[in-house]
């Protein structure tokens, strides 16, 4: 290690392995839920002749994909670093929630597609029977969300999972409606009103996990790190000159990493000493922002004109 080249790293509570890889057990308890369900919607909607009930199935078995999908790539992610992936597989999570959100905004654009086909051909939907399947998808959908519901605050891929059964959830409630509007009425519209309501449910949501996902594939600063106040508190520390190539992003969910080249005055390294300096960086950020991983170089005044004729 050269003179002025040193490399600090804090690591956090997830050192085990990614934050989805905690539950995988209520994952694997939300796919059997799932995929039960979706069967007997099936079987519900074909008994019934109820879009809601078919299109609520179908965004069933997308989740089902998905929560697959979620358990598939925490298998990889949680595999070791090697010298040709120094960070293993851990993006694979991130890249199953793309595919989820891929996955969800096609099953919301049939949903409607289809609902707008039964407001042409109209369906006589059995609203007793749909009112039973739909209760049925109702009850099973919320023990899948009390599985996932602090997942969800930890993990993208568990967040994509969790928002696909609230969405389901929500399904299933306007199932139920348009189930007791038909009985009440005899007014068939309200089956493929409802599953209006469940693709028009589905969008917005999968929006917001999209965005989330390609935060991380681009790299853009974690949520709770502001690169502003980082600089801010690293050149607040004594001896420190300037800090420049500091990056912030996030491998996964779970897993914000830091660089920074730290410009720190000869004399403070000669009182101090570079270890010092670097417990005193880990520190400083340690206890102001939530980052699994930093790496700090340590360099002398004027070195970084130095660095960049070495680049070109």
């Amino acid at each position: 290690m050269g003179a002025g080249h040193d490399h600090g790293h804090a690591h956090g509570a997830h050192g085990g392995g990614t934050a989805t890889a905690a539950y995988r057990g209520r994952l694997r308890g939300a796919l059997a839920i799932t995929l039960t369900v979706m069967v007997v919607e099936i079987v519900g909607g074909v008994l019934a002749d109820s879009l809601a009930l078919v299109a609520d199935a179908a965004h069933m078995a997308t989740d089902a994909l998905g929560l697959g999908m979620a358990l598939l790539a925490i298998h990889f992610a949680n595999r070791p670093p090697s010298d040709r992936r120094t960070f293993g597989y851990a993006r694979a999570e991130i890249l199953a929630a793309l595919a989820n959100c891929v996955l969800l905004l096609g099953v919301g654009g049939y949903v409607l597609y289809e609902a707008i086909e039964r407001f042409v051909t109209p369906a006589d939907t059995a609203g007793g029977l749909t009112v039973v399947f739909g209760a049925i998808g109702l009850v099973a959908n919320m023990v899948s969300l009390a599985l996932l519901m602090r997942g969800q605050q930890e993990s993208l891929n568990v967040r994509g999972a969790f928002l696909e059964v609230a969405a389901d959830a929500l399904g299933s409630l306007a199932v139920i409606v348009s189930a007791l509007v038909i009985l009440a009425t005899g007014w068939q519209a309200a089956d493929p009103i409802a599953s209006l309501v469940i693709g028009l449910m589905i969008v917005p949501r999968t929006w917001r996990l999209l965005r989330e996902t390609l935060d991380v594939l681009l790299e853009a600063a974690p949520k709770g790190v502001d690169i502003a106040e980082v600089r801010a508190h690293i050149l607040a520390l004594d001896g420190v000159e300037d800090v420049h190539d500091l990056h912030a992003w996030t491998i996964t969910s779970g897993m914000p990493v830091l660089s920074a080249h730290v410009v720190v005055s000869g004399e403070a390294l000669n009182a101090i000493g570079h270890e010092k300096m670097l417990h005193e960086l880990q520190g400083c950020l340690g206890d102001h922002f939530d980052v699994e991983h930093c790496t700090f170089q340590l360099e002398p005044g004027g070195h970084a004109q130095h660095e960049a004729r070495l680049c070109h």
